[in-house]
């Protein structure tokens, strides 16, 4: 099932980072784990993958789509009749050397404006021997299995998949946040001699004041932080 994504990258930020890296925490935190719905391994050798899975007892040739395993009566027992045989394989190999497709076992629909930024577990180290392909679903409209691409690096070593841990992160954003709109209203400044002197008043109090500090408190900008944070809630709060 889904869980919450956390400040420590599921335990496995520095302490230090956990305490004063606001950046750090932040961005692990943003969004959901997503973990695969069985274990599983695949192996490939440059040409041909090969998988199995818990209790499998045998390697299976990955030639295009499989099922989860049981799912396909499960999903005719539950679907109408005109949607029956209509499951979504659980995992695939695409036509590209070294590439899988993999179901989530997820169904996803977001609030209206929202899409879903599917993308590896931000902070947290990778296992090894395959990479995350990126991608933004527009989950308020198009409502179906989440399925992400993934490009195995290793050949003839089998690489594992544990149901025990994140396989991805999706990340909920407004759609105006990546609309051509957005992206393409920005300023470049060229020179440094064409900072404004609220420039430099700012880069004074980010850089200047705490390193000239006799004494500089640690975590200086996960503090700010956090505390702008609760005002902000708070005010919210209080206009509701």
């Amino acid at each position: 099932m889904p869980q919450r994504a956390d400040r420590s990258a599921a335990g496995s930020l520095p302490t230090r980072a956990f305490r004063y890296c606001e950046a750090a925490t932040s961005a692990a935190a943003f969004g959901y784990y997503l973990f695969p719905p069985i274990g599983f391994s695949v192996q490939w050798d440059g040409h041909d993958i090969i998988w199995t899975f818990e209790g499998a007892g045998e390697w299976m040739p990955l030639n295009a789509a499989v099922q989860f395993p049981g799912f396909r009566d499960y999903f005719d027992s539950a679907a109408p009749d005109e949607i029956k045989t209509f499951s979504p394989p659980f995992l695939g190999a695409l036509q590209e050397p070294g590439l899988i497709q993999l179901w989530t076992g997820l169904v996803v629909r977001t609030a209206p404006g929202w899409s879903l930024l599917v993308r590896a577990p931000a902070n947290l180290p990778r296992s090894g021997g395959w990479e995350a392909f990126e991608g933004i679903v527009e989950t308020d409209h198009w409502f179906g299995p989440l399925i992400t691409n993934l490009r195995l690096t290793k050949t003839n070593v089998p690489i594992d998949f544990r149901p025990d841990y994140p396989l991805l992160q999706v990340q909920p954003i407004p759609r105006h946040a990546y609309e051509d709109a957005t992206l393409n209203n920005y300023e470049i400044v060229p020179d440094i001699g064409q900072f404004a002197p609220e420039d430099w008043d700012d880069y004074y109090d980010t850089v200047v004041r705490p390193n000239s500090q006799i004494v500089r408190p640690r975590g200086q900008y996960a503090a700010a932080a956090r505390k702008r944070r609760a005002s902000e809630s708070d005010d919210k709060a209080g206009s509701g």
